[in-house]
């Protein structure tokens, strides 16, 4: 029993106890290469490759397409797009069944078959196509419910239809965004660069709360709307409304600026704040 005991070595010296890997010549037996390795050596040299392959199939997902393939990491465009895509695949397959109706119809008359005057018109198919397209087709309400049961509980999507759920939001001016949102530099709208006398419309239905001049800013309108949405007009040329006024929603409410100003050839800048605290834009608005 002593003799057994005296055998066994330590767990810890055990797996720390290093072996020779030895490649020698058959005919000289010398040895050409050898290696020492432990079985602390092998699991961490497994643990390292296991880590490494995790970290790397991670990046892949997280910073490519794959990740759209997961569950919960399609984001609003590309399930918009999905839905849209279906609808369009099935109002061609409605206009297809049209047209090779139509030219079965032209087929039987060149044989004989039938005869011209009970061939509906082209024209008319048409229009028969695009009055059933007013009514939803049974496999286009299947589509919808499948999909409002799919979105029913997904989080990221009722999170962001919440805060401007109902409202729809115009563009302020028409042209290129040339200074993003970012918070981290102060700057808490975006710079859209804008042709001299363009219109600036109002973003919603809402109340001027604001119509001055300001240092700095230049003339600047202010618009209170729905839902705690404040929307900041700054760098205007001429102001069209005044404090108290009821504005629409793509309402002209201010004329750009002609000329340069702070280094910039007409531009607007544009703020959204909810809640006293500013949002990004382009989160609402498509330029």
């Amino acid at each position: 029993m002593q003799d057994k005991r005296r055998k066994r070595k330590p767990f810890w010296k055990d797996i720390k106890f290093k072996y020779k890997i030895t490649i020698s010549n058959e005919n000289t037996l010398e040895e050409v290469a050898g290696l020492r390795v432990s079985k602390l050596n092998g699991i961490s040299i497994l643990v390292f490759t296991l880590t490494l392959l995790f970290v790397l199939a991670s990046l892949l997902i997280a910073f490519t397409p794959l990740r759209n393939y997961l569950p919960g990491y399609m984001n609003s465009e590309i399930r918009a797009q999905v839905v849209n895509n279906a609808l369009r695949a099935d109002s061609l397959q409605a206009v297809l069944e049209r047209q090779q109706l139509y030219i079965m119809n032209i087929q039987d008359i060149f044989q004989g078959k039938i005869k011209a005057d009970t061939v509906p018109s082209l024209d008319s198919l048409v229009n028969m196509q695009e009055d059933s397209l007013m009514e939803p087709t049974a496999r286009e309400l299947a589509f919808r419910q499948q999909y409002e049961e799919t979105e029913k509980y997904n989080l990221t999507t009722i999170a962001s239809r919440s805060e401007a759920d109902g409202l729809l939001f115009y563009k302020p001016v028409t042209g290129l965004p040339v200074k993003p949102f970012d918070t981290a530099l102060r700057h808490y709208g975006t710079d859209i660069a804008l042709a001299d006398g363009e219109s600036i419309l109002s973003v919603l239905d809402g109340t001027v709360l604001m119509s001055a001049f300001v240092a700095g800013d230049g003339y600047v309108l202010v618009v209170q709307h729905n839902q705690d949405f404040v929307s900041v007009y700054k760098h205007c040329g001429t102001l069209l409304k005044h404090e108290g006024d009821a504005v629409k929603g793509g309402e002209a409410i201010a004329v750009a600026a002609g000329g340069e100003e702070d280094g910039r050839v007409g531009h607007l800048h544009f703020e959204l704040w909810r809640k006293g605290r500013p949002v990004n834009p382009e989160q609402y608005i498509v330029y």
